[in-house]
């Protein structure tokens, strides 16, 4: 997977994971401090997702707009900021720490690409300014299909994709959210399987289809998805 990235990109990612390793000693960002284990595990992950949404977006000029949904630590979408320069990526995250990370980041690698937005995705989910205005939400590591469904498909305009990073075995999950991603406006969730390895097996991820608009009344206050 770190050959989807030229050599200048591959500086960056380095740069990116230098400035993650000395922000995650004063708050926890990510539980790997191992650089070699942030290579396989979170870099590889994020770009194991690119395939994925390359192969079920075929915009004819590529210019993706993709919203991460519980950024976090930046994974995946700083990784695809750099990966795909041409996409538009923001980032939403709640918690105003890890955003001043985020913003420390996007300038440390100077990404013109990426935004960041501090917000809970429910309230963002209803501006208008954000509402199925994107190809692509995209979310790793957040919560269960269930709830995500609620989160990222109100974001995503019809004829786009969710894409949820999963570990292995998700089908329990996905099946019991069926219900919540149809009422969503989302339809037919495939597990793909990513080149991706987790302690627990080859890690998934699942896509589902915006096939209509989201009803109005999602999604629901914070903390009620």
């Amino acid at each position: 997977c770190e050959n989807a990235l030229d050599p200048s990109q591959s500086k960056l990612v380095s740069a990116y994971i230098d400035k993650l390793l000395v922000w995650n000693q004063r708050m926890n960002l990510t539980s790997v401090t191992d650089r070699k284990e942030m290579m396989e595990r979170h870099i590889r992950d994020s770009l194991s997702l690119l395939p994925v949404i390359e192969k079920h977006c075929s915009l004819s000029d590529g210019n993706l707009k993709v919203v991460d949904i519980g950024s976090g630590a930046g994974l995946p979408g700083i990784i695809f900021g750099i990966a795909r320069p041409n996409w538009k990526i923001t980032l939403i995250e709640s918690i105003q720490k890890k955003c001043d990370f985020l913003e420390d980041a996007v300038l440390a690698v100077s990404l013109q690409n990426v935004s960041v937005v501090r917000a809970r995705a429910e309230e963002k989910g209803r501006d208008a300014e954000f509402r199925e205005t994107f190809d692509v939400a995209v979310a790793r590591a957040v919560a269960e299909m269930r709830v995500l469904a609620e989160l990222c498909l109100p974001f995503v305009a019809a004829g786009g994709i969710m894409v949820a990073a999963k570990g292995a075995n998700p089908e329990e999950e996905v099946k019991s959210a069926e219900e919540a991603i149809t009422l969503l406006g989302g339809s037919c969730a495939n597990i793909i399987e990513v080149d991706s390895e987790s302690p627990f097996g080859t890690r998934t991820a699942v896509v589902c289809l915006k096939a209509t608009p989201t009803p109005e009344k999602y999604p629901r206050r914070p903390g009620a998805p």
